[in-house]
C-alpha cells in the first residue's frame, strides 16, 4: 500500500428535519435538491459510516481501512487504535436541535453494542441574530426539578442559554445537557461516537406527523447534575504566534490558527486534523494539488512529519489532535 500523505475525504451529508441550505450558502458544500441538509461529516470512522479518501494513490480507501493497515504511520505515538478516535463535522441548525445528552466512556462501554462516550466542542462559524445555544442545567435544577419540567413539556426552563458570537467555542463534556438553537452553523469535533439520548424535542412532530422518539430514562441516568451552566471558552495563548488553544481535554485538543505566512504543522509524532474557516491553505504533499478552501478538511498523518502550509492571503483554521 502507498505511504500515507495529507489526506482529503469525501464529505458525508446527513439530512434531518432541523437542517437547511447553509452548508452550501455559508460553507460552500455542493448540495442536491431539498432544504433539510443538516450535517456534513468531514472525517469519520464509525461502523458503516466511513470517510473515503478522495485524491491520490489511496483514493477510494476508507479511513477504517487505513487505521487497520497503516495505523502506526497514521497515529504515531498514539498507535494502536481500534478506530479513528475523532469525528469532525459541520452542522446547520436551521431549526432547533433536540435537547440531548451523551454518555461518558464508562457508561457507553456498557451499551449493546458498546460505543465510545461523546465529549464534543463547537466553534461557531455563522450566527444569525437570536441564534441560541442551550448548554448545561441552570443552577439549582437537580434531577427532580428536571423531571418535573419534562412532565410539563417545559424542559427549556431548566436550561442555561446564551446567544453566541461567530468565533465562540463551546465545550460540551459527556453528561452535559445541550442543544443548538436555530440560526447557527458550527464546526464540531467529538469522540467517534453516535450515541445520543434525546431528552426533549420542543413538542414537535417528525416528517411522518408523529413525535420523534425520546430516550428520557437513559438520558436521566447519564446527566452530570453537578456540572452547571456552560459558557463560551476563553482562548488561551500559546508559544506559537497566531495560535490559541480553545479546548484541551482527555479526548482531544482544539486550537485555532491565524496564519499570515508559511508555517510548519506536525512533526510531533501525532496526526493533525486541519479545517479552513477563512482564506485558503496550500499544503505540501496534498494530492488534490489545489489549496484547501473554507469548509474543507485535511488529515495530516503522523508519518508525514512537519508539513509546510502556506496561507492565501490570510487563513483562519482549526487544528485538532489527540493530547
Amino acid at each position: 500500500m502507498p505511504q500515507l500523505y495529507p489526506l482529503r475525504f469525501k464529505p458525508i451529508l446527513r439530512r434531518y428535519l432541523w437542517g437547511g441550505r447553509r452548508l452550501q450558502t455559508v460553507m460552500g458544500k455542493s448540495l442536491g435538491e431539498g432544504d433539510d441538509y443538516a450535517e456534513s461529516w468531514e472525517v469519520v470512522d464509525h461502523g458503516e459510516d466511513q470517510s473515503v479518501v478522495s485524491a491520490g494513490p489511496l483514493r477510494g480507501l476508507t479511513l477504517g481501512q487505513l487505521v487497520q493497515e497503516q495505523g502506526a504511520a497514521l497515529f504515531g505515538r498514539h498507535h494502536p487504535q481500534q478506530q479513528f478516535p475523532l469525528l469532525f463535522k459541520f452542522l446547520d441548525a436551521h431549526r432547533n436541535l433536540s435537547v440531548q445528552v451523551h454518555p461518558n466512556n464508562e457508561q457507553a462501554s456498557r451499551l449493546d453494542p458498546p460505543d465510545l462516550g461523546k465529549t464534543e466542542a463547537w466553534v461557531i462559524v455563522h450566527a444569525e441574530p437570536g441564534g441560541t445555544i442551550y448548554a448545561g442545567l441552570k443552577r439549582g435544577f437537580d434531577q427532580a426539578a428536571l423531571e418535573r419540567e419534562l412532565d410539563r413539556g417545559t424542559t427549556q426552563l431548566c436550561l442555561h442559554s446564551f446567544e453566541p458570537q461567530t468565533g465562540d467555542c463551546v465545550f460540551i463534556p459527556a453528561g452535559t445537557v445541550h442543544a443548538l438553537g436555530a440560526g447557527l452553523v458550527v464546526a464540531e469535533i467529538q469522540q467517534a461516537s453516535d450515541t445520543t439520548f434525546r431528552l426533549f424535542d420542543w413538542n414537535r412532530v417528525g416528517p411522518d406527523g408523529m413525535p420523534r422518539a425520546l430516550h428520557i430514562e437513559q438520558a436521566l441516568q447519564v446527566i452530570d447534575y453537578d456540572s452547571g451552566p456552560v459558557s463560551p471558552q476563553i482562548p488561551v495563548s500559546t508559544r506559537e504566534t497566531g495560535v490559541e488553544r480553545l479546548v484541551a481535554c482527555d479526548e482531544f485538543v482544539l486550537e485555532r490558527r491565524a496564519l499570515v505566512e508559511p508555517a510548519l504543522i506536525g512533526g510531533d509524532h501525532r496526526f493533525h486534523l486541519l479545517t479552513v474557516l477563512a482564506g485558503q491553505l496550500a499544503i505540501d504533499g496534498d494530492a488534490a494539488r489545489q489549496p484547501l478552501s473554507m469548509g474543507e478538511t485535511v488529515l495530516l498523518p503522523a508519518v508525514a512529519g512537519p508539513v509546510q502550509v502556506a496561507p492565501h492571503p490570510k487563513t483562519l483554521l482549526l487544528d485538532m489532535y489527540l493530547p
